[in-house]
């Protein structure tokens, strides 16, 4: 059971809770019930939308509030109710939109409930087959006024998308978000998260620990990316992937076992199961 040094536990899921295949482990499955029964809360923190979290929320039995969007949005999808929301501005959105038209640059947006594209590329499928979702194509010079865009993603591949990508980073840079997301399912596959300046999986931490009245030193979190780095730095707890980046690493507390090999399941039986 677990020892009373911790009430949350964040968990990343690209990479941490989902392998190659895009399966959770029973190990982990087993992990993850058995600290919910300790009473410890556990909640999930992703740049995936809300729609591509719903089945593995149901695969884990998990209620309560998570983090989305790599950290522009905290709620719970089972009532809707938002802790923290960080949209990007409108008139961002609307440059945005005039220059990736004008550098033609595939980039998808996001508001809470839908996926958004203005054409079928060779991301498109990914999103349907691996996330799960539907995209609803749009006038993006239409959207920026009537919808509340939470994310952009920039799919990146090929070395012409990687160099439009930096030219996208070399404008927008100073007044947005942008950190690189993987999943090993896609080896080679980059998806560039487009967010409000200084929204972070971090920050959303701060706002989740504080509405569930958790201090900051009774959080574990355990994370692979780039973009888990700030989650890290704010846990009491921070525990790396094997399989993750060497930036991460060098901030996180213990280092577990890979995805392969359930490093979630080890590293949760170590601190909050003590076995």
């Amino acid at each position: 059971m677990a020892d009373g040094r911790y009430g949350l536990l964040v968990v990343d899921i690209d990479g941490t809770l989902l392998d190659r295949e895009g399966i959770i482990s029973e190990e982990n499955k087993t992990a993850i019930a058995r600290v919910i029964d300790s009473g410890i809360r556990v909640s999930l923190s992703t740049g995936r939308v809300v729609q591509a979290c719903l089945k593995i929320l149901d695969q884990l039995a998990l209620d309560g509030y998570h983090i989305f969007f790599d950290g522009a949005l905290v709620s719970n999808p089972k009532t809707g109710e938002e802790v923290y929301v960080e949209p990007i501005d409108r008139q961002l959105v609307q440059e945005i939109v005039e220059f990736i038209h004008h550098h033609e640059i595939n980039l998808d947006f996001y508001s809470i409930a839908e996926y958004f594209i203005e054409r079928e590329n060779w991301a498109t499928e990914i999103r349907r087959r691996f996330f799960g979702l539907q995209p609803t194509i749009s006038d993006f010079s239409k959207l920026w006024p009537e919808e509340r865009i939470i994310k952009g993603t920039l799919p990146v591949f090929s070395g012409e998308e990687r160099e439009k990508a930096e030219s996208f980073r070399q404008h927008f840079g100073d007044r947005l978000s942008l950190s690189v997301t993987e999943t090993p399912a896609y080896p080679g596959v980059n998806f560039i998260n487009v967010i409000a300046k200084g929204v972070s999986k971090g920050r959303a931490l701060r706002a989740l620990a504080s509405y569930l009245e958790i201090p900051l030193d009774g959080v574990v979190a355990i994370g692979d990316g780039a973009n888990d780095v700030s989650l890290l730095e704010e846990a009491g707890l921070a525990v790396a992937m094997g399989n993750a980046h060497d930036e991460l690493k060098g901030v996180a507390d213990h280092i577990t076992l890979d995805v392969d090999h359930s490093g979630v399941a080890r590293a949760v039986n170590m601190f909050l199961l003590n076995q």
